[in-house]
């Protein structure tokens, strides 16, 4: 959609602005489910399949022709799906086996925004502000602090933790980046990677480790995961950012995801009782005060 210079109306802004909220809390509530099914027992791999087969489900009405040429195709499909789909889940949540919630809820979606304004400027083109720059340029001073943490209080194990979350935002970034110059939208993209999703990594992970080891989890955590993985985290988020997208205009619900940080730290605390450590509080600020500069 085309935003133009003119505000929607007040009933409009209203709807996109919960539409948008919403997806944050989603994705806010994603990581926290995670979380708490990495400490219960569950497997990077076991989440990843709750993550993306029950939203593969429900997003199958909108993968008609999503591999074939009218749709992304099948080369491009595949490159979506490894940087959005269960490759990219299982190392973030890998990264909760070695680092606390707040690590991940708050380094991904700002590596996320670091890489977006890199990559938008070698790979798109485009010319990013001054301004841009210097909320590149804090939020890497917030996750300096969050890798001091890890360094100090954890160990080695923990800079490796930051890291595999890093890698999850730049892969998050690189695939933002090549709907923007696929001129693809996010819907179609996250339609195909559903479907590749359920074609390829459902059946591979049903063959190499099977339902035994998730089964043992019990059916009430199962559940959960599917509900949260699958549907707020998973589908439910997608049709509401695009709905976002749709009312305001995508300058305006780029400060969405923003939002994913301070949401997990209240999710976190509410669902799991978690009390973010001070230096994860003060990179926690660090990063919002960057997020305002670049998506501005």
């Amino acid at each position: 959609m085309k935003e133009s210079g003119r505000a929607p109306p007040r009933s409009a802004t209203l709807i996109g602005v919960s539409c948008g909220a919403g997806a944050a809390l989603g994705w806010a509530a994603g990581f926290v489910a995670a979380k708490h099914g990495i400490t219960a027992g569950f497997t990077p791999a076991d989440l990843a399949f709750h993550r993306f087969f029950w939203s593969g489900l429900l997003l199958a009405p909108f993968s008609r022709d999503a591999l074939s040429g009218r749709g992304l195709g099948w080369r491009r499909s595949l490159m979506m799906t490894v940087l959005a789909g269960p490759p990219q889940a299982m190392i973030a949540y890998t990264g909760f086996i070695l680092v606390p919630l707040g690590h991940g809820t708050t380094i991904q979606p700002a590596c996320a925004a670091l890489f977006g304004l890199v990559l938008a400027t070698l790979i798109l083109r485009e010319r990013a502000s001054a301004q841009r720059w210097i909320g590149g340029l804090t939020i890497i001073l917030g996750l300096l602090v969050f890798g001091a943490e890890s360094l100090l209080t954890i160990g080695s194990h923990g800079v490796g933790g930051d890291l595999l979350f890093v890698t999850a935002g730049f892969f998050w970034a690189l695939f933002g980046t090549l709907l923007r110059q696929w001129r693809v939208s996010g819907l179609r993209a996250t339609a195909a990677v559903a479907l590749l999703s359920v074609m390829v990594f459902a059946p591979l992970y049903l063959l190499i480790i099977g339902t035994r080891p998730m089964l043992r989890m019990g059916l009430a955590e199962n559940l959960l995961q599917m509900a949260v993985q699958g549907v707020l985290a998973g589908a439910l988020p997608i049709y509401l950012f695009a709905r976002a997208v749709s009312l305001l205009g995508a300058g305006r619900a780029a400060v969405f995801p923003a939002l994913v940080p301070g949401f997990g730290v209240i999710i976190g605390y509410l669902a799991l009782g978690i009390v973010p450590s001070v230096a994860q509080l003060v990179g926690l600020l660090i990063v919002v005060i960057g997020f305002r500069f670049v998506v501005r």
